[in-house]
């Protein structure tokens, strides 16, 4: 049974584990921004809510 033998598979297993744990998300996470604060002093815009009950 050959697929039992690991010498052919096990080395590039673990060489795209390696890409996926430290190349990958580090090239993902440069897309996504952080949420910045923003100013919220100052005056508010639109009229408050009256509830109904």
């Amino acid at each position: 049974m050959p697929q039992l033998n690991p010498s052919p598979w096990l080395k590039f297993f673990t060489y795209v584990w390696i890409a996926f744990l430290t190349l990958i998300p580090t090239k993902v996470l440069n897309f996504f921004e952080s949420n910045k604060p923003t100013n919220t002093s100052g005056t508010r815009k639109g009229q408050r809510w009256s509830w109904p009950w």
